[in-house]
């Protein structure tokens, strides 16, 4: 009886000192994305972290890829926001405008916020106030890949850098040589396997309507119509249509890895940064990165990836910008995101990535962040343009006429616009 008491008495001064450490900690909840392997890093990197900071506990809130913009409504509607949030680039002027988000330049790292490429200060930056809200590591870009072997059966010139890129009468020209070529199914993969509600759509083909000479919206007016519906963008999406209708373009069924599937049954890839890693590990040499063609006066490339913010309730924004400042910073999480062909958004990872630098085989793709990369539509009603897009480009790949398909997704923009006064203080003309 007296050792049960007193074994009693231990275990309750065990969990009463559990307890009382448990309370003593800040915990700081993060909600991101990612695949398995990003997933694992981030752990890794709280694990150090909270190994630095004993008075702190990382909590990771996961949302999936498609289903983030839905995840992080429902943490709105519960008023459960967590303090570090991942938020996909273009959506930041709503989620700004909305009023999640704070100003983060007092919060993280001096070194940090001078280390930003001009291109990641754009991506996190509201342009109203001018304000930076979010940063991250990495950047984006699309480029086209090609397979070596098919380009040289064809006589296709390569271009060495972003001034040289293909015109559109080459690039549709080298596309009807390659669907006559043996081993070609399909001259290019665009990436339809990631579907057609997917950010994709307008990341990555946005700008082939931008090099045609129109863009998605006005950007100084706000108005859709007159713009998307405009002669350039029709022309360009019928361009769009005729590759699919000709059986060149690699359809969504087929999956997303046709240019460096088994065989190499597609010619080029109009593809991800991120591609690279994967398709070099079986292809070898046998790449060639290329800028994405000029499909009117001027090239066109996309950038804006995901970063980092923090939100407007984060009752500790000092301990969750020394997290984030930390991640950004951590040896082997950079080491690690550079394995995976990442595109940089700070300098310093910059020198560390002789993927991208000068001579080597991504270089291409990095000379696109100041030559070509054009943001995403900065406005409050970005959600709402990015749908409608995704919706025209699907009617018009599925055999509608593009005229009346973008003219309807102008329309579907602007009343969301109208609907929202403007979103104030978009509509002054700021």
């Amino acid at each position: 009886m007296g050792k049960r008491l007193l074994w009693s008495l231990v275990l309750s001064s065990v969990l009463s000192a559990s307890w009382a450490q448990a309370a003593e900690k800040t915990a700081i909840q993060v909600m991101h994305q990612g695949d398995p392997g990003f997933v694992a890093a981030y752990g890794k990197v709280a694990e150090r972290f909270e190994a630095a900071n004993p008075d702190v506990d990382i909590q990771f809130i996961y949302a999936p890829h498609d289903a983030y913009n839905e995840k992080f409504s429902a943490a709105v509607m519960a008023k459960q926001l967590p303090d570090v949030m991942e938020l996909d680039a273009p959506f930041l002027a709503n989620y700004v405008w909305s009023g999640y988000l704070q100003p983060i330049k007092p919060l993280i790292d001096k070194d940090l916020l001078d280390d930003m490429t001009e291109s990641n200060i754009a991506q996190g930056t509201y342009p109203i106030d001018k304000d930076l809200y979010a940063i991250g590591l990495t950047d984006s870009s699309v480029v086209l890949y090609g397979n070596k072997k098919y380009l040289e059966a064809i006589g296709a010139r390569i271009p060495k850098s972003v001034d040289d890129a293909w015109t559109r009468e080459e690039f549709e020209g080298y596309l009807e040589k390659l669907s006559k070529l043996d081993g070609v199914k399909w001259p290019i993969d665009t990436f339809r396997g990631y579907g057609i509600k997917t950010e994709w759509i307008t990341y990555a083909y946005g700008p082939i309507l931008q090099s045609a000479g129109c863009d998605l919206i006005d950007r100084e007016a706000w108005k859709s119509e007159g713009t998307l519906d405009s002669d350039a963008c029709v022309d360009a999406l019928a361009m769009m249509q005729k590759w699919v209708k000709n059986g060149w373009v690699v359809p969504q069924s087929a999956g997303t890895n046709q240019f460096f599937a088994e065989g190499n049954p597609a010619a080029l890839a109009l593809g991800g940064h991120w591609v690279y890693a994967e398709a070099v590990a079986t292809m070898k040499d046998n790449i060639v990165v290329l800028p994405l063609p000029k499909f009117g006066a001027k090239g066109a490339s996309p950038n804006g990836t995901w970063i980092w913010a923090i939100t407007k309730t984060s009752k500790h924004p000092d301990i969750a910008a020394k997290f984030i400042s930390f991640l950004l910073k951590d040896k082997e999480y950079r080491a690690y995101v550079a394995s995976q062909s990442g595109y940089p958004g700070l300098k310093s990872f910059a020198a560390e990535s002789p993927l991208y630098a000068n001579g080597g085989p991504m270089a291409i793709a990095f000379e696109q962040a100041s030559k070509t990369a054009v943001s995403r539509p900065p406005h409050p009603a970005y959600p709402t343009i990015t749908s409608a897009f995704m919706q025209a480009v699907d009617e018009a790949f599925n055999g509608g006429d593009p005229k009346e398909a973008l003219t309807s997704a102008a329309k579907k923009i602007d009343e969301d616009i109208e609907d929202n006064d403007g979103y104030p203080p978009f509509g002054d003309g700021q």
